[in-house]
């Protein structure tokens, strides 16, 4: 259960709490199944190395850009709003090796009444960047938090 994040609590530079993942082979298999990604580099692993040149299945973009929007969405809470999210897949990932995905405030602006705040993101495996990204979310003010509270 996550806490809620507000937007008066929040700085330019302030980081988000990590998302520490493993991506199964299993989880792989299902994340293909639903996305109807048949690319073979994602489940046989006799075509990703023997034919594609990898030293195993690769973990595919889509899946870790998923866990980047979701190290972004665990943290803002169920008030929070996922605005704008972007990512870029640099480097492939393997299944086994320890990611972790993870963002820093940016920026924090009033547009128009609603209270925005701009991340920098990052998927990484050991210090590498894997996967860099940017969001914009939307934060509830603890003011209209206690407002609605006290109706």
């Amino acid at each position: 259960m996550s806490t809620q994040v507000y937007f008066d609590d929040i700085n330019t530079g302030d980081t988000i709490p990590v998302l520490a993942v493993s991506v199964t082979a299993l989880q792989m298999f299902l994340f293909s199944a639903a996305t109807y990604n048949g690319h073979r580099i994602h489940y046989d692993r006799s075509w990703a190395v023997d034919v594609e040149g990898y030293q195993d299945v690769v973990v595919q973009g889509p899946l870790q850009a998923a866990l980047l929007a979701r190290v972004v969405t665990d943290w803002i809470g169920g008030g929070g709003s996922l605005v704008n999210f972007s990512a870029s897949n640099r480097a492939v990932a393997f299944p086994g090796e320890p990611l972790e995905f993870t963002g820093t405030v940016t920026g924090k602006r009033d547009e128009n009444g609603r209270a925005l705040v701009d991340l920098d993101l990052a998927g990484v495996r050991g210090g590498e960047v894997l996967m860099p990204g940017t969001a914009t979310v939307l934060l509830p003010r603890r003011d209209s938090a206690i407002s609605a509270g006290a109706s």
